[in-house]
């Protein structure tokens, strides 16, 4: 049976995933390919950005639960950032907050002049870096590798200095009972408090993670402005976010 090349790159990420650093000959002989095709596949990957080249091999430019999260869902994850970026206008001030789906914004706002981002997603930067219409705004604090953003009373006090017109917000799940809300009680924070400093608050999310809610709430449905998700939300979540008066925009 052949494989695509699509299908081997995915396992060139499934096999770095489980083992961190692998080099370019056991790929080879793991993919029963030659170490030329191999090499070719690794340089693909890097310039897109999924893995780091080293001395005779590669690794992750990732860490494992962020590259899991990119590759999962990437056609509907697409959607809903270009579905985002559509809500920003040229000379806006927005936040955007950690998240691969909230990373692809800075993607789709190709075209549009003179916006200010202020994020603490480190992954919006690998977009960002080529658009020269954005001024990008990296607020201090810790590092937090698993996902790829930066958390803490530093950041979070940072946040002050800033007003913006809309903020687009990741969440990690959400119920009826709880509402939006994330894994960790320092990421809630830090996304409620992008909320606070914006006119105008959008969620960011697939329509997945609604019936499984995370460990801290960050806001109720109708602390919210907008919703960006896809076409499967189910009426039950529609009707409670209608009665928010949450605008939903489909993907």
């Amino acid at each position: 049976m052949t494989v695509s090349i699509s299908e081997r790159r995915q396992s060139i990420l499934d096999i770095l995933t489980e083992d961190r650093q692998v080099s370019v000959a056991d790929l080879a002989k793991k993919l029963g390919v030659t170490v030329v095709t191999a090499r070719a596949d690794l340089g693909a990957l890097e310039e897109e950005g999924f893995l780091v080249r080293t001395h005779g091999g590669a690794m992750p430019a990732y860490h494992p639960k962020i590259l899991e999260r990119i590759r999962k869902d990437k056609d509907s994850k697409s959607a809903i950032a270009k579905a985002a970026a559509a809500e920003i206008e040229s000379g806006s001030t927005v936040m955007i907050s950690a998240g691969t789906t909230a990373a692809l914004i800075a993607k789709y706002l190709l075209g549009k002049r003179d916006i200010h981002i202020v994020t603490n997603n480190t992954l919006l930067l690998t977009y960002a870096r080529t658009n020269p219409q954005l001024r990008v705004t990296v607020v201090g604090g810790e590092f937090r590798e698993s996902e790829e953003g930066i958390i803490g009373p530093m950041a979070l006090a940072s946040l002050d200095q800033f007003h913006v017109a809309k903020a687009f917000i990741g969440i990690d799940g959400a119920s009826v009972k709880q509402g939006f809300t994330a894994h960790f009680v320092e990421t809630a924070d830090l996304v409620r408090k992008m909320a606070e400093q914006a006119d105008e608050t959008v969620v960011i999310s697939d329509s997945g993670k609604f019936g499984n809610p995370g460990f801290a709430r960050i806001l109720p449905f109708d602390g919210v402005d907008a919703l960006v998700t896809d076409s499967s939300l189910t009426a039950e979540f529609k009707d409670e976010l209608t009665k928010g008066n949450v605008r939903i925009i489909t993907a």
